[in-house]
């Protein structure tokens, strides 16, 4: 009786974590170049009652009986599906259309992001809101302060990364480079926060270049990645998650009925 009331308990508290990350997911709807996250379930150690038996002639083979202790989180999973483009009309921002993470550099430590919704510091460099700097193909902050010089009247930033003063005549130098990172296994990145990841022991190394090379995407300027949470997945998977709740919910009550029998009993 005791193992169907722990895997009851059990199963409330995977069904509550699956209603945390739909609730994560939905409260990110309109978050630049988030990624909706899913959970993935597995079962706990069961108990066996009798082990198996081979065949032996006239007797034939036995299978084994086990009883589950219940459920647990095994992992969850990143979708890296790519969001919906939002166009924004403000040259610094970027889009990756395709594989690969902006590479940021803040207080030393080298981070990733799909949010390209950067802009000018008083310095000179494309930074993001929170004061991460923007790197360019080998992993070293961009600086722009050329454009606050007066050479340039303006800039442009192509598919491949490569930003480009304009001057008053209208001819273009290239003056910096967006790089971007690929990983050998995106789902291993860990979040930290402002839509940054860092590197783990799973994603392996960074490997950075330049936009349009290597398998990397390509850039758009001007634009914004959207987020890729589906709201009707995500109602949906909130609903299954509630009656998860409620039949694990049940199957305690359930169990605590058939002890208040056992204990009526002695009455």
């Amino acid at each position: 009786m005791q193992r169907s009331l722990f895997a009851g308990i059990s199963g409330l508290n995977a069904h509550q974590l699956m209603i945390d990350v739909a609730a994560n997911n939905i409260a990110n709807v309109n978050t630049a170049g988030y990624k909706a996250s899913s959970v993935v379930f597995e079962d706990t150690l069961s108990q066996t009652l009798s082990g198996a038996g081979q065949a032996s002639s006239p007797v034939g083979g036995t299978n084994p009986v086990q009883i589950g202790m219940g459920v647990k989180l095994a992992a969850t999973s990143l979708d890296f599906t790519e969001g919906a483009p939002q166009a924004t009309g403000v040259p610094e921002n970027m889009m990756i259309h395709g594989d690969g993470f902006f590479v940021l550099q803040k207080a030393g430590v080298q981070m990733y992001t799909r949010c390209g919704e950067f802009s000018r510091d008083s310095a000179g460099h494309l930074a993001t809101a929170d004061g991460a700097l923007v790197c360019d193909d080998t992993g070293t902050p961009i600086d722009l302060s050329v454009l606050q010089t007066g050479t340039y009247v303006s800039f442009a930033i192509g598919q491949d990364g490569a930003i480009n003063g304009i001057d008053v005549s209208g001819a273009a130098t290239q003056i910096g480079q967006v790089g971007l990172a690929t990983f050998p296994n995106p789902q291993g990145l860990q979040k930290v926060g402002h839509n940054d990841y860092i590197r783990s022991a799973s994603s392996g190394a960074a490997t950075i270049g330049i936009p349009q090379s290597g398998g990397r995407g390509e850039l758009s300027s001007g634009y914004l990645e959207g987020s890729n949470v589906d709201l009707a997945k995500e109602l949906t998977s909130l609903i299954v998650a509630e009656r998860g709740f409620q039949a694990n919910s049940k199957s305690i009550t359930t169990s605590d009925e058939v002890l208040q029998t056992l204990v009526n009993l002695k009455q």
